[in-house]
């Protein structure tokens, strides 16, 4: 059974499920504050929802800035924002597909 997410974890699965991958992204595009998307993302990777990992260092100062954690969904996050999209219909509404 998937877990009930609130508004907001739904909104971040969501963005996640469009490849939208680090934190400050993920705020651009949702409109979330960081006060909700960050502690948000570390409740869904405790619970599974989402992995994540830092990105070297080497490759941000080759970019020219600091380094960012990107965040996956998992198999189960899938499910959970499969789940979600039922429970709030108007999410595949919200967010712009990520343009390549």
């Amino acid at each position: 059974m998937s877990p009930r997410l609130s508004h907001s974890a739904a909104l971040i699965l969501k963005a996640l499920s469009l490849d939208y991958c680090f934190g400050f992204e993920i705020m651009e595009v949702t409109g979330l504050p960081s006060g909700t998307v960050y502690p948000a993302l570390r409740r869904l990777e405790r619970d599974k929802l989402v992995d994540s990992h830092w990105e070297s260092d080497a490759d941000a100062e080759a970019r020219g800035r600091p380094s960012r954690r990107y965040h996956t969904i998992t198999e189960a996050g899938k499910a959970a924002n499969l789940a979600a999209s039922d429970r709030y219909p108007l999410l595949s509404r919200l967010l712009p597909e990520k343009s390549t």
